[in-house]
């Protein structure tokens, strides 16, 4: 697999972590740099262990992943997604939910449940797999920051709204995840 081929499948990979990262700059009315910072941390630590894992599981874990992956998404983007939405109906405000360490968790294993898969795919294929993790990792990290940017000069104009469309973008993307799986 060449370096280009590697740099198409890390941002295919990110897709999903820059609507995540849209929602979560949506949910914040001013940004600080830690908001960008640990999404992106998260996302791109994970988008690049998965692949490693998923690497060295092989072949006989993909069939069980491939099963249940979407289930495991959409509950993890679901949960998330509703809680946020239940906390814009909240009168008081304190940290943005979805950056509390376990919501940082959830929204970051349920984005690199497909890295996971991938990462088997890696394994037949002729691929330096620490070069690999290195750039999907780097790619994802990037992207995400850029999505959480993104979500949050939008949300400006939605201040009181943010937190519940954030939610509902977790809860959709959730969703889309499911049905392509089941379709």
């Amino acid at each position: 697999m060449s370096l280009l081929e590697i740099i198409i499948v890390a941002v295919a990979l990110s897709m999903d972590t820059f609507a995540v990262a849209i929602a979560l700059g949506l949910s914040v009315k001013k940004l600080k740099i830690k908001e960008v910072l640990m999404p992106a941390i998260y996302f791109g630590f994970f988008q690049a262990v998965m692949p490693l894992v998923g690497y060295f599981a092989g072949v006989n874990f993909a069939s069980r992943i491939q099963s249940v992956d979407h289930w495991v998404a959409f509950a993890l983007l679901g949960l998330v997604g509703g809680k946020m939405i239940k906390d814009s109906f909240s009168k008081k405000k304190t940290e943005a939910a979805p950056f509390r360490f376990h919501a940082m968790l959830l929204l970051a294993a349920a984005t690199s449940v497909d890295a996971l898969a991938i990462g088997i795919t890696f394994a037949f294929l002729e691929v330096n797999i620490f070069k690999a993790v290195i750039i999907v990792g780097s790619i994802t990290f990037a992207i995400t920051a850029i999505g959480v940017k993104i979500g949050n000069a939008f949300g400006a104009k939605f201040k009181s709204k943010a937190e519940f469309l954030g939610g509902a973008v977790f809860i959709i993307l959730g969703v889309k995840i499911l049905l392509e799986h089941l379709f």
